[in-house]
């Protein structure tokens, strides 16, 4: 397992720049995100090492799990590894290994820090050793019922607690099974996509001509704090208006935008449930996610459509940021933001007007294909108003004088598409519209935070 260098063609960085890339660019970004993870994986080891006691041990075993299983099935076990809820692990996991290494091998009594979760990481190995079909048992420590092998699913194992010892068995013939003491062992399904007793992998929520599945699935509550707790708890009429609000989606989004549908179906997508608290839908993403998508269930397919385009935007940049240094992020701003309540940092406000930028692509696609006189007109007030609000915030980013060289020349490219979007045409309606729900937000804004755009902190 050695990470390879990568590297962006300036055409395709501009072009992702500009609000796109496509299918090319989330490739890339998802070959440099599974690089990053095992240089991670190579990290938390070697960092383990510098710790006495089991921690060291149980990491070397991981890793030797690992690398045998990536020498039987390297797909198998870069899929594992790739996959969305192995990513915060990893991150957590090396942050607290590289702090209890700077203990030292004997730190004072008072100082001794709890120890590494290296579990994460055997979960990891555990479930790379299921996908290889390699003979043998692996045993690491689980958390509550709910035993998690990334990339497969949960088994449910009821009676095991906190500090419990789960265990996977592997035959000779490649059967998998999940026990934990005190709980019945349960076979894992060579189909991830399976939920059967005691099982719960993800659903299929709809397919790309890519062969690339959406699948609803469960990640970590650390990830997305208003995920649905687990994954049984969708029942069958929400799940059916899961698939039949995604199907729709994946259509528009495939007859009318093909630059989002290539880089939404470049590779496996999941989709995290999220809670809805009030009316409107919520959605979000995760720097340590990539491929995943969190939202409540929208009411739409456009809806869903508008709401993928956004995250994927986000998904982007959040890979970008793990290539490229495009701005300080020391830098203690707080900025004025034309689509949250709340002042932003410099890094919230860059992911947002690129989020949106992609928002306003998507409106200004939905006002010439939509075929309903009624929904064509919502499409230019969200047009107007999101393209505005773009400019706004990209406008602020230049203006930082925090911005790396590489930066500025990204946040420039932003503002050369803005300004094109801005120069477009839009009925009076939809402008006073658009205007009116900007000033309101910025009055709202105003009176809670003071008039002034940038906050010092």
């Amino acid at each position: 397992m050695t990470p390879a260098p990568h590297r962006m063609p300036g055409p395709l960085f501009d072009a992702v720049a500009e609000g796109g890339g496509g299918a090319e660019a989330l490739l890339l970004l998802a070959r440099a995100e599974y690089s990053r993870r095992l240089a991670c994986v190579h990290a938390i080891t070697a960092a383990a090492r510098e710790i006495s006691g089991a921690t060291g041990q149980q990491a070397q075993e991981a890793w030797e799990l690992l690398a045998a299983a990536q020498r039987a099935a390297p797909e198998a076990t870069a899929a594992v590894i790739a996959h969305p809820s192995a990513g915060p692990a990893l991150a957590g996991l090396l942050a607290r290994v590289q702090r209890a290494g700077e203990q030292g091998p004997n730190p004072p009594l008072a100082a001794t820090p709890p120890a590494p979760p290296v579990h994460w990481l055997t979960a990891i190995a555990a479930a790379a050793t299921a996908r290889a079909a390699l003979p043998g048992s692996v045993r690491w420590t689980a958390t509550d019922p709910w035993v998690a092998l990334p990339s497969l699913g949960r088994a449910h194992l009821p009676g095991v607690r906190a500090g419990d010892s789960a265990e996977l068995r592997v035959t000779a013939d490649g059967q998998v099974s999940v026990g934990a003491a005190g709980s019945l062992p349960l076979t894992v399904p060579p189909d991830p996509y399976t939920v059967r007793g005691r099982w719960h992998g993800g659903r299929i929520l709809t397919g790309a001509d890519t062969g690339a599945p959406l699948v609803l699935g469960a990640l970590d509550p650390t990830c997305f704090p208003g995920a649905v707790p687990q994954p049984g708890a969708i029942g069958a009429d929400d799940l059916r208006r899961w698939r039949s609000t995604a199907h729709d989606a994946y259509r528009l989004l495939r007859t009318d935008h093909p630059v989002p549908y290539a880089e939404l179906t470049a590779g496996p997508r999941v989709l995290v449930p999220l809670t809805r608290v009030g009316p409107g839908s919520v959605s979000g993403s995760s720097a340590e996610t990539f491929g995943c998508v969190a939202m409540s269930l929208p009411n739409s397919g456009t809806g869903f459509a508008v709401t993928l385009t956004h995250e994927m935007q986000h998904n982007k940049f959040a890979a970008l940021l793990h290539l490229f240094d495009l701005f300080d992020t020391a830098a203690p701003e707080l900025y004025y933001a034309p689509w949250r309540p709340d002042p932003r940092p410099l890094l919230g406000l860059f992911h947002g007007a690129y989020a949106h930028l992609g928002v306003a692509q998507f409106w200004n696609r939905r006002r010439e294909a939509d075929p309903h006189t009624a929904q064509r007109a919502a499409a230019h007030a969200h047009f107007a108003r999101w393209r505005t609000a773009t400019r706004e915030a990209t406008t602020t980013i230049l203006a930082s004088g925090h911005l790396t060289p590489l930066g500025h020349h990204f946040a420039t490219r932003m503002l050369h598409t803005a300004d094109a979007l801005c120069a477009l045409p839009v009925p009076a309606e939809a402008r006073r519209r658009a205007l009116g729900a900007a000033r309101a937000h910025r009055s709202t804004w105003t009176d809670r935070h003071g008039t002034a755009e940038v906050l010092p902190v």
